[in-house]
């Protein structure tokens, strides 16, 4: 099943590549930009990453990302991802960055996106591995934050698909963006958002509904209501789950605890995701392997996580006929 697993085409769904920044390659451009930065050695900085919850994570994630200054910065990190990426078979990935994490310390939208972006597209070429980008507003900060996020990126329209919605759940609801997520639907953007990772499952409800979402981004809670269970798989409403993260950050204890199987197994259009990897201890192959280890699943269960993903994608109906036919060979081959 191992072997399986690795060459198993993959398609990642939800990745902030902020939370890809491996600590040497933090400690590196530490160097070049001559940031200091509160750790001593990538050893002390991988005892930091023992998390008790979000916050606990996202204190040390914005310490992090304060090393990233020039465009060659946002392309460095990048690139190692997508070096990542390759290893991992994952065919295609849809990334998520925080401008607002860089322009509130002085660094420019154009910055943050050219160099992602640049990346990106030289991945097609030499990589074969495509991908669309999706801007996330920090919810932690206010709507006027969101907005001027928002308004920085409209000359970036041929590079960006959709924005997202990230950071602190509890204390910051749905509600609170509306008006944003509104105009960013006008703008012709999708809209994703995180929600049922800290809160519970109506606020998956309430972010559906006041954000006009065509994916949930975790939503694991969704269990604590079975009849909503009933309407996401009904409507094929995708959740982009990410077990190693789920776990580092409590949301579950053990891994043979987690309800991504069981959603699997109902009809949810659920999804394997690494979202902060250097932090949670995982990429998609370790994500996946993570899952397969702690339940019993046949080789079409995990294949349909790569089925669902691909569905659930922001790319052509051409594009995702031709992604469905490669998995659907690699089982059949595999069966």
């Amino acid at each position: 099943m191992k072997q399986f697993i690795q060459n198993l085409p993959k398609v990642e769904l939800h990745l902030h590549i902020e939370g890809t920044l491996e600590p040497e390659l933090m400690f590196e451009l530490a160097a070049r930009n001559n940031i200091d930065i509160p750790f001593s050695s990538c050893a002390e900085v991988k005892d930091a990453y023992n998390f008790h919850n979000l916050q606990s994570f996202l204190d040390i994630y914005y310490q992090g990302a304060n090393v990233l200054i020039t465009e060659q910065d946002f392309f460095d990190l990048t690139w190692a991802y997508l070096l990542r990426c390759k290893n991992d078979n994952v065919v295609h990935t849809e990334v998520f960055f925080d401008p607002q994490t860089h322009t509130e310390r002085g660094i420019s939208f154009d910055t943050v996106v050219n160099g992602i972006h640049n990346a990106l597209s030289q991945a097609v070429d030499e990589l074969g591995i495509t991908s669309q980008l999706i801007m996330c507003f920090l919810r932690h900060l206010d709507e006027k934050s969101a907005f001027i996020a928002l308004n920085q990126s409209l000359e970036h329209k041929d590079k960006i698909v959709a924005v997202g919605l990230d950071s602190l759940e509890n204390g910051n609801p749905a509600s609170k963006f509306e008006r944003v997520f509104k105009y960013a639907l006008d703008e012709g953007f999708l809209t994703v958002a995180h929600a049922g990772e800290e809160g519970p499952a109506s606020s998956i409800r309430d972010a559906l509904d006041l954000l006009k979402l065509t994916r949930i981004d975790h939503g694991v809670r969704c269990s604590d209501d079975e009849t909503f269970v009933k309407e996401l798989a009904k409507h094929r409403t995708p959740l982009t789950v990410c077990p190693l993260s789920n776990i580092k950050l409590k949301v579950f204890e053990h891994m043979a605890e987690h309800n991504i199987v069981e959603l699997l197994r109902k009809g949810v259009c659920v999804t394997i995701n690494s979202d902060d990897p250097a932090y949670f201890g995982g990429y998609m192959t370790d994500n996946f392997m993570a899952v397969g280890e702690a339940h019993s699943m046949s080789k079409t269960e995990i294949a349909q996580f790569t089925f669902n993903a691909i569905e659930a994608s922001f790319i052509s109906d051409q594009e995702k006929n031709r992604l469905m036919s490669m998995n659907q060979t690699y089982l059949d081959q595999n069966m």
